[in-house]
């Protein structure tokens, strides 16, 4: 999808770049499967702040996506491709031929009024969820379970997709978007095709009121601050703060943060760059 600049007839639009929205074909959500949303403006059940840089924004409502996929055998029709404010990739409205409806990640280049399937039966077509001891080798996946049953949790963001590299016993090994092989159960699912929005990344915010529009309060960079407030703080004049770490001292490059006994470990074959 391509993006668009804007006439600096604001200073806001002079740097700003914009998805143009041409797959989005509705409007308005299905109201069946809207959700309240509450939000928490980085505050914990005692009131207190535990994450800075939250707070404010639009008004949001979360719609129900069908990350499980697991209506075996029964086609869907995809009704309408929407816009989500909860995520950064695109939804798809489908239809089933015993007329429930679901929300689903839309893949990109899905159309509507294509015929989706899940299952072991399911043909290796752009947004069909088959088994991971169903899909090609050398195939593009997305939204891939973790644990069988669970619903989908990688390579859900906009744009992202991950690669069947081989099977072995009962285990796949998948290259992640992160960079990282690891092996799946076979027995997990995953969807054909790459995740839609690919230009995301492209956007150009252009004013900071956009940014708070989408929830986020501005940021203090750690060297600007008094050394009581950060390690990096403190100096005469615009001088550097040492090493670039957290507020709580955590090195920004190159310090591993994974629990070295997490149970995962053995399923990882190449870390992540």
């Amino acid at each position: 999808m391509p993006v668009k600049k804007f006439t600096p007839i604001t200073p806001g639009l002079r740097h700003r770049v914009a998805v143009t929205f041409d797959d989005l074909t509705a409007s308005k959500p299905e109201k069946s499967l809207l959700a309240p949303l509450k939000k928490s403006g980085g505050r914990n059940s005692e009131g207190h702040r535990t994450m800075r840089q939250r707070g404010g924004g639009h008004k949001r409502r979360y719609r129900i996506i069908d990350f499980k996929r697991n209506k075996d055998g029964i086609p869907a029709t995809v009704k309408t491709i929407e816009y989500d404010p909860n995520r950064s990739a695109f939804i798809a409205l489908l239809v089933y031929a015993d007329g429930e409806k679901k929300y689903i990640i839309a893949p990109d280049k899905l159309k509507v009024g294509t015929k989706l399937v899940s299952g072991a039966e399911a043909t290796p077509d752009i947004g069909n969820t088959l088994f991971l001891s169903k899909v090609p080798l050398g195939s593009t996946i997305h939204a891939i379970e973790l644990q069988p049953g669970k619903g989908a949790a990688m390579a859900r963001s906009a744009g992202t997709n991950a690669t069947l590299m081989g099977r072995e016993g009962k285990f796949a090994t998948l290259k992640l978007p992160s960079g990282e092989t690891r092996r799946v159960l076979l027995t997990c699912r995953a969807t054909m095709g790459t995740v839609s929005n690919p230009d995301h990344g492209l956007q150009v915010m252009g004013k900071a009121g956009r940014n708070r529009w989408m929830g986020r309060r501005p940021r203090v960079r750690g060297v600007a601050m008094n050394p009581v407030d950060h390690p990096m703080g403190g100096g005469e004049g615009k001088s550097s703060g040492g090493h670039p770490r957290s507020r709580t001292g955590i090195m920004a490059k190159g310090q591993k943060t994974r629990n070295p006994k997490k149970a995962s470990n053995k399923l990882i074959i190449t870390r992540r760059k």
